[in-house]
């Protein structure tokens, strides 16, 4: 075989294989319809180097939030559905047809359940300098002697984490104003600096803040106590028995997404969460990791539809 003909047979080979090359080395994105520095953004940042790995090719995490998830969960249902853009949301994705009366998409039909991945507990904080408080009897007394006179946050109007407050409210039966923030980040920053006096958020999100004594934790709304903080006892356990709400979280696709997209993330997103180093990681987080079949994640996407529509109702949120 002459030189020029070696040439060109490689040059051939080489064009040959720069397709797969290239489809391999695609990058994966993310979405996540929060902000930087919230519960669901701490998971997937842990997650992120092994999830590329199980996957073979990058993840890059890009954060939408806006209007209680809808802006970022907008971008997932438009991407188109070749694989190479999912999506990890919440507990707001089936809230939030309950709380806004116009929605830019179907929260079932225009997305592909891949898997419900586990949850996060909620912790219930307050400002230590505000809040002489150290449990929840202290608080409800503390709340009931001023009316009106206090403030909890929240990371927007009709999220999880407003629904978590106001549910406090109800059962606690106090007065406290309700101040929507547009994320996680800002609203624990005014938090921190006395701006609001307490509110509940992802336990992941403020960790640091409650070992360094910038906010005090009163309650964790799970039916369980944390197992990253066992030291703080649950909500219910306290003399609020009907208080139960933590953070889930879950992958999906656009609308369409093949069968075999869907396998291939799936078994990705099992790899990634069995690597050690996530394990530990989630086990520092206090997250419970439990990822369930595309066809449970279905299932449960209605069954929570349903569930939160009837919690919303009850806290007398109206939709907006």
């Amino acid at each position: 075989m002459s030189t020029s003909i070696r040439r060109r047979a490689v040059i051939a080979l080489a064009a040959a294989a720069f397709p797969l090359c290239a489809l391999a080395q695609t990058p994966m994105r993310m979405i996540l319809p929060v902000g930087p520095g919230s519960g669901v953004d701490t998971i997937m940042r842990a997650v992120q180097p092994a999830l590329a790995k199980a996957l073979g090719q990058p993840v890059v995490i890009e954060n939408l939030a806006g209007a209680g998830g809808i802006t970022g969960t907008a971008a997932i249902v438009k991407a188109a559905p070749d694989g190479n853009t999912i999506g990890v949301v919440s507990n707001n994705h089936v809230i939030n047809p309950h709380v806004f009366s116009k929605m830019p998409f179907d929260s079932i039909e225009d997305i592909t359940p891949i898997s419900v991945l586990g949850a996060t507990p909620f912790v219930l904080v307050v400002n230590p300098t505000k809040v002489p408080a150290r449990n929840v009897k202290e608080l409800i007394e503390f709340l009931k002697a001023k009316p009106g006179a206090y403030n909890y946050a929240s990371s927007g109007n009709g999220t999880i984490i407003h629904l978590a407050g106001a549910m406090f409210v109800e059962e606690a039966g106090v007065d406290v104003k309700h101040i929507p923030y547009k994320g996680v980040g800002p609203m624990v920053t005014d938090l921190i600096s006395g701006q609001v006096e307490l509110g509940v958020v992802a336990l992941p999100a403020v960790q640091g803040h409650l070992k360094s004594g910038a906010l005090r934790a009163i309650g964790v709304g799970g039916k369980s106590r944390a197992a990253a903080a066992p030291e703080i006892p649950t909500i219910a356990e306290q003399g609020l028995p009907n208080y139960e709400v933590a953070g889930w979280f879950a992958v999906v696709g656009p609308a369409k997404l093949p069968a075999e997209q869907v396998k291939r993330i799936h078994a990705a997103f099992l790899a990634a969460f069995a690597a050690a180093e996530v394990k530990e990681a989630m086990d520092k987080q206090g997250n419970a990791i439990s990822p369930t079949t595309p066809e449970a994640a279905a299932q449960y996407f209605r069954s929570e539809l349903a569930r939160y529509g009837a919690l919303v109702r009850k806290a007398g949120l109206k939709p907006e």
